[in-house]
């Protein structure tokens, strides 16, 4: 072969392995593994080799200098270092040079946290409506924290989310907080964090998340009345009696008293009866309902009618009915008598 064409055609291989890079390929390319479990990883060449071999700080594959073999495995039956970081290398004759390359394995050791729990910071005991307070969710011993999003949740409904940007490989404590203003509507409800790995396609699906016990909620406030439990206006005969029904909503659970119209307080239940000795007129009940943290009043306007204005209504109606009656049956006595007198 002419000196300048073989020159020529080593000076091609160069520039080819230049360009091409490193003929060195991972199976897979990335790699996500759960702290403990096994692992296993093939390194292929292409191309002509003199030798191929993993370094890594546990399972390393001495050089295989076989030329028919085109790829080696690191495996481990169990995966135990944070930090490893195993790299594939080969080595390759360039122009009557010895030459060597290299790949690192992409790899992401995980471990779900050992716990997830919420607590309410320094506060016991039931909660006030309209103050201040603050959730704190606590997850323990996970990794790797930049992967980690911790997602609040009442109910079923999304309430807000952390992620984390630290580049810590090994386990970590970390926590998320939630500022909350609790309202009656509040009391019962339950919160729950939810620790969430999103470690990407190549890592398990679903992503491995570990929830929280739920935080359950008691809050106390006023005593109120629901929007279509206004003041109300009823109507009794004289002499008769209606009971009056007072409820009011609130934790602790409301105490009802009562002001009648004879100036009477009296502790009692919900419901009320009116005095059958009221006098014709308006009167009014008032119901108070109080907890520990305040009151709430509500009236009741009884108008109370006579008697006597019953009897003078019923009269009307009953002279009203006689006079439909009458004529009534005249009308149906001059109809037959038209009839009798008509002629076929």
């Amino acid at each position: 072969m002419d000196g300048g064409l073989f020159r020529l055609l080593i000076v091609g291989y160069c520039v080819a392995y230049t360009v091409s890079g490193c003929p060195l390929k991972m199976e897979p390319s990335t790699v996500v593994v759960r702290y403990g479990d096994p692992v296993s990883v093939n390194c292929t060449v292409s191309g002509k080799h003199e030798g191929i071999g993993w370094e890594a700080s546990e399972g390393s594959v001495d050089m295989v200098s076989d030329v028919n073999v085109k790829f080696v495995t690191w495996s481990l039956e169990t995966l135990t270092d944070w930090e490893i970081s195993p790299k594939c290398f080969g080595n390759f004759l360039i122009n009557a040079e010895h030459d060597q390359c290299d790949k690192r394995l992409n790899i992401t050791v995980y471990k779900p946290p050992d716990s997830v729990s919420i607590s309410a910071v320094n506060h016991t005991g039931p909660m006030l409506e309209g103050e201040h307070y603050q959730l704190q969710c606590e997850v323990q011993n996970i990794a790797p924290v930049q992967y980690l999003t911790v997602k609040w949740y009442k109910g079923e409904t999304l309430e807000n989310q952390t992620s984390y940007d630290a580049l810590t490989k090994t386990p970590v404590n970390v926590s998320s907080t939630l500022l909350i203003t609790p309202t009656s509507t509040d009391d019962g409800a339950q919160y729950s964090c939810v620790a969430e790995l999103e470690l990407g396609p190549e890592g398990p699906q679903p992503p491995p998340e570990v929830k929280s016990d739920p935080f359950n909620m008691i809050v106390h406030y006023l005593p109120f009345f629901s929007d279509d439990d206004d003041d109300e206006t009823l109507e009794v005969t004289e002499g008769e009696g209606v009971p009056l029904r007072c409820s009011a909503q609130g934790n602790p659970l409301p105490a009802y008293s009562w002001s009648s119209p004879l100036d009477e307080e009296e502790k009692t239940s919900e419901i009320q009866i009116t005095s059958a000795s009221l006098t014709p007129g308006t009167h009014v009940y008032t119901c108070t309902a109080s907890n520990q943290l305040g009151l709430q009043s509500k009236n009741f306007t009884v108008k109370v009618i006579p008697q006597g204005d019953q009897t003078v209504l019923w009269t009307v109606i009953g002279i009203g009915l006689a006079v439909a009656v009458f004529l009534i049956l005249g009308y149906l006595y001059y109809k037959s008598r038209d009839g009798a007198n008509s002629i076929i």
